[in-house]
């Protein structure tokens, strides 16, 4: 963290109760930014903002369900209502869906595009109108290393994580010239509610504490990451110090891109 590089800026993190999207908030209100929250459940964001509260920050939620455009639409006014603007959109709402092409019903399909990606281009579209008024803004959408490859049977949650990447670089393109950016933020396995969902459903006779530990080891660093440690790169791009960045997709994965799977042997 470089102290308060984003006081006075107004951040929307879409998702931003639980998993990364709950780090993004902490980190960007520990930064200075007045956060505004928006999910799907109101307790976990309730929960959220009276913890950001008591540290000294500010934040207000709302209860949204973003894969439809007038409620998206709904979080952008709330932050122009509640602190005048929008400078920092974070898109972090996502669902995790498993099945191949085959096995992947057209309503689970619809669901993970509209829940994971959808959304991501409602909120830009209508952040990116204030974030003019204000002269410039950052916007970081978050995809997973699954956009640039996959494991199996993932196709809709791993195609949907590709098109946020080719959203965002549409967003980069277009809106450059207006000083707003885009980039987008691809993390391996990171400690998450969805992510525990996810081991508990694969754990077999394992624990699924016992399964957390294997899937980190899959990684170069030997661990899973932390919300947090996401929420500092989405600080960074979303401040200053990444003022020449934009179209960007950026790995942070403990070296699991980086790594092949065939090895030699130790000694």
């Amino acid at each position: 963290m470089a102290g308060r590089e984003l006081e006075g800026k107004v951040a929307i993190v879409a998702g931003g109760s639980l998993g990364i999207g709950r780090g993004a908030s902490v980190r960007l209100a520990q930064a200075g930014a007045k956060v505004v929250i928006g999910a799907r459940r109101p307790e976990p964001i309730e929960s959220l903002v009276a913890e950001i509260g008591q540290s000294g920050g500010e934040a207000i939620g709302v209860p949204v369900d973003l894969s439809h455009a007038g409620e998206a639409k709904s979080l952008i006014e709330a932050a122009v209502e509640r602190f005048g603007g929008v400078d920092i959109l974070v898109n972090s709402q996502g669902i995790q869906t498993y099945g191949t092409v085959e096995e992947t019903t057209e309503e689970l399909w619809n669901e993970t595009i509209a829940v994971n990606l959808t959304s991501m281009f409602f909120t830009a579209k209508y952040a990116i109108p204030e974030m003019r008024k204000r002269g410039g803004g950052s916007i970081v959408n978050v995809s997973s290393v699954q956009g640039l490859s996959t494991q199996t049977q993932v196709a809709a949650y791993s195609t949907s994580k590709a098109g946020i990447i080719g959203l965002t670089r549409t967003i980069a393109v277009d809106y450059a010239k207006e000083n707003i950016r885009a980039n987008s933020v691809l993390p391996a396995s990171v400690d998450t509610p969805m992510l525990r969902h996810s081991a508990d459903l694969f754990k077999g006779d394992d624990t699924l504490e016992a399964t957390l530990d294997a899937w980190g080891r899959q990684h170069p660093m030997g661990r899973i990451g932390q919300p947090e440690e996401i929420g500092d790169l989405i600080v960074f791009l979303a401040g200053p110090r990444s003022a020449w960045m934009t179209g960007a997709e950026i790995k942070i994965d403990g070296g699991m891109m980086a790594s092949l799977g065939v090895t030699l042997p130790e000694d």
